[in-house]
């Protein structure tokens, strides 16, 4: 193999590499989210300074808090509580996201919160 023809594969390689490159920095919240819960979305609740994305599979719920503006870390939240039982919950000082968190609700509603600085959500009680 030439080295012209070397030369267009890598030039190629790179193409494709930065356009994946820049089709998952475009990517929205909900599609961020989806990486990190598996299953089908059910619910989003947005609030001011961002997002809780609920996915559902089986009788499993997942919960992810995305940030409006991701960079700044900051502190964030997210829990998940089916009725009857104690929430799950991840907290901290993060610069994109909170979570992923599961519970198992079988046909239970659950009541779902996320917090990204100062703004939040809380659902009461959903998917019953």
């Amino acid at each position: 193999m030439g080295s012209g023809a070397i030369r267009r594969r890598l030039a190629l390689g790179l193409a494709v590499l930065t356009a994946s490159g820049l089709l998952v920095a475009a990517a929205p919240g909900d599609a961020q989210a989806a990486g990190h819960c598996a299953g089908r979305k059910v619910r989003t609740l947005p609030f001011s300074t961002g997002t809780v994305v609920v996915h559902k599979r089986g009788g499993y719920l997942c919960a992810v808090t995305l940030a409006e503006k991701p960079g700044t870390r900051r502190t964030m939240s997210v829990s998940i509580r089916a009725r009857g039982g104690r929430p799950v919950v991840d907290e901290g000082r993060y610069t994109r996201y909170a979570g992923p968190v599961t519970v198992h609700a079988g046909r239970r509603c659950v009541w779902v919160k996320g917090r990204v600085g100062g703004g939040s959500v809380s659902s009461g009680w959903i998917l019953c």
